[in-house]
């Protein structure tokens, strides 16, 4: 919503600008798609790394 509020803003205040961005912020989006799923990936495995890495104070704190 407020993307959407400042682009109008921007539509009154200089609307050439405004339809620029209209048209080039679907194409930024696709160019930076693959740079999210990286980044989910590589937050998946540090994830499960540190998972990995505490499981043995988690069994013991289970155990005692």
């Amino acid at each position: 919503m407020v993307k959407f509020l400042l682009w109008c803003i921007l539509l009154l205040l200089c609307w050439p600008l405004a339809l620029v961005a209209l048209v080039l912020y679907p194409i930024v989006w696709l160019l930076l798609l693959p740079f999210r799923i990286v980044g989910i990936a590589v937050g998946g495995v540090l994830a499960a790394v540190w998972a990995l890495v505490t499981l043995p104070a988690r069994v013991l704190r289970g155990v005692f």
